[in-house]
């Protein structure tokens, strides 16, 4: 990762325009040119530097419904149980505490009858079950990882 790098992902972070050429606007910013910045978030995607880019919805907002999960998964099976979780659309990100409940994750569905399928699907794929901890009440924490 070089300076560029940094600075596109500190910069994506927090804003990204809505207007006809919202790359070409980033560039500009960042004194550099709309292909390489798509060039490197693509590579950074490829590489696994970056997990995803794109815009965070609001599910339940949209009439969709999501839910924080929590699984106690075997550390011999945890690469593997994260590669299955991972590999479902709505499974939003997924990370590793150091607690009994070691891997946690947010699904996001638009409906909830779809939700608890993809929960059901999930501890059939994964054979572990999944404590799903649906929210109660919302906080917003801006959160921006500085690199």
């Amino acid at each position: 990762m070089d300076d560029l790098d940094r600075r596109i992902i500190n910069r994506l972070q927090g804003e990204f325009p809505v207007c006809e050429r919202p790359f070409q606007m980033v560039a500009e910013r960042l004194d550099t040119t709309e292909s390489e910045l798509i060039t490197r978030i693509r590579c950074m995607l490829d590489d696994g530097l970056l997990t995803r880019f794109g815009p965070l919805y609001n599910a339940e907002q949209m009439g969709g419904a999501l839910s924080l999960c929590a699984m106690k998964v075997p550390e011999d099976r945890f690469d593997a149980v994260a590669e299955q979780v991972n590999s479902f659309p709505e499974v939003a990100h997924n990370y590793q505490r150091d607690h009994e409940m070691n891997m946690w994750f947010v699904l996001a569905a638009e409906t909830a009858e779809q939700l608890d399928a993809c929960l059901r699907e999930i501890e059939e794929v994964t054979g572990i079950p999944v404590i799903n901890l649906p929210r109660k009440e919302e906080y917003y924490v801006g959160l921006h990882f500085r690199v």
